[in-house]
């Protein structure tokens, strides 16, 4: 951020911001180190700039965007993890749909990259069995397996997801693995969603065409920012496909979803929105970003929407380049 992306953008005019996005890219060879550390950093200053830009038009950066198509933004709970059991983790999202009135919910099945082994024997099968029982038919499911599975492994999962009528089956395969998330996706006819971790323009593409998933999902972040993720919005929108961006964020930094999601006509039926309680409300900055019956507001306000507290601001340490 501060030695390769930073520099670049200072004294440059911020409406060429398409253009300067593309070029820190190939600036003193910033492609050599492309990836979520390069990518990350890039999508901090491009957010911040939309925002510096509708603050001084004084209009909400989805207009700047294309225009503001929903000014309230569907959300599914997620950010469940696996170092709680089966009923922990089912309850977080009982009470998660109690008090937001969220119509979806996504839970984390297998370990993480394991290699078909689970978080701990049976979990996987106990989670499903008892998200059935306590939510099933009242919200849409989803399942996240964060590359667990081999593609048989998968494959087989996914049979019986398919049999509880969930949404979609995320990154069943590792991510690098794209023949075998290929091969998941022709054996079943749930909708798969990845893509979280991937910044490569014509990766996507490829992924689009080749029929790797069903469910665009370009991390906001990792995948550089707003533009770039509207480039892949594009892609999927021509082959009649949702793009729903990866999300980890909450509160104040999930603003740039919202955003997102207020302007992109092919967004999915539900935004991702990290949940493990109700986020009381800060000082520090506005809105506070309830969720009421499923939905957050759109911020009303210019540029990305949010007020910080001055006394706040003046507590933080300035970094010197």
């Amino acid at each position: 951020l501060l030695r390769r992306v930073v520099p670049y953008f200072l004294g440059k005019d911020a409406r060429d911001l398409e253009r300067l996005v593309d070029e820190v890219y190939v600036v003193n060879t910033n492609y050599k180190m492309a990836g979520m550390p390069f990518w990350c950093p890039v999508a901090y200053v491009e957010q911040c700039l939309f925002d510096m830009l509708g603050k001084r038009l004084r209009k909400p950066a989805a207009e700047l965007m294309g225009g503001i198509l929903r000014k309230e933004i569907p959300v599914y709970l997620s950010g469940s993890g696996r170092d709680t059991t089966a009923e922990e983790e089912v309850d977080v999202y009982v009470r998660g749909v109690e008090q937001t009135g969220a119509k979806a919910v996504k839970f984390k099945i297998g370990g993480r990259m394991s290699e078909n082994a689970d978080a701990y024997p049976g979990r996987t099968d106990k989670l499903l069995e008892l998200a059935q029982k306590k939510l099933g038919g009242k919200v849409t499911l989803m399942a996240d397996a964060n590359g667990s599975y081999t593609a048989s492994k998968a494959i087989e999962i996914g049979k019986r997801l398919q049999e509880m009528k969930y949404l979609w089956f995320e990154e069943p395969c590792p991510w690098e693995e794209l023949s075998e998330t290929r091969k998941v996706a022709a054996a079943l006819s749930m909708k798969i969603a990845f893509g979280e971790q991937d910044s490569s323009l014509w990766l996507f593409q490829w992924m689009i065409e080749n029929k790797v998933m069903s469910v665009v999902q370009p991390d906001l972040n990792y995948n550089g920012g707003f533009i770039r993720a509207a480039r892949v919005a594009r892609m999927a929108r021509k082959a009649n496909l949702w793009i729903c961006p990866h999300n980890t964020q909450t509160g104040a930094a999930s603003v740039n979803i919202l955003n997102f999601a207020a302007t992109t006509p092919n967004i999915g039926p539900y935004m991702e929105y990290v949940w493990r309680a109700q986020p009381k409300p800060e000082s520090w900055y506005t809105p506070n970003f309830q969720i009421g019956n499923g939905l957050i507001p759109l911020p009303a306000g210019p540029g990305l929407g949010l007020e910080f507290d001055p006394g706040f601001i003046k507590q933080a340490t300035v970094v010197k380049l």
